[in-house]
């Protein structure tokens, strides 16, 4: 049976310009999936309010993970803020 959990994409903040308090300059976000936004020119990130919101995908570098490191982020986003 093939896995269909999809694995989390991340990508570093390279342009803030339009959302200061949404994004932060060279900050690693979480990008979800969504062929849609992805067809307009945006990308779909969890951003400091932790929900996901549709940003322009020029903001962003996306980048590849060694697997372990994607664990460690993953865990690490699923704690509280305050536990961090």
């Amino acid at each position: 049976m093939k896995n269909t959990k999809l694995t989390p994409k991340f990508a570093i903040c390279i342009d803030n310009s339009e959302y200061p308090a949404s994004l932060e300059i060279h900050k690693i976000y979480r990008v979800l999936p969504d062929a849609e936004a992805q067809a307009d020119g945006d990308m779909r990130i969890i951003d400091e309010s932790e929900e996901d919101y549709l940003f322009p995908a020029d903001y962003f570098l996306q980048i590849n993970l060694p697997q372990p490191i994607v664990r460690v982020l993953n865990k690490s986003f699923a704690q509280p803020a305050a536990s961090i």
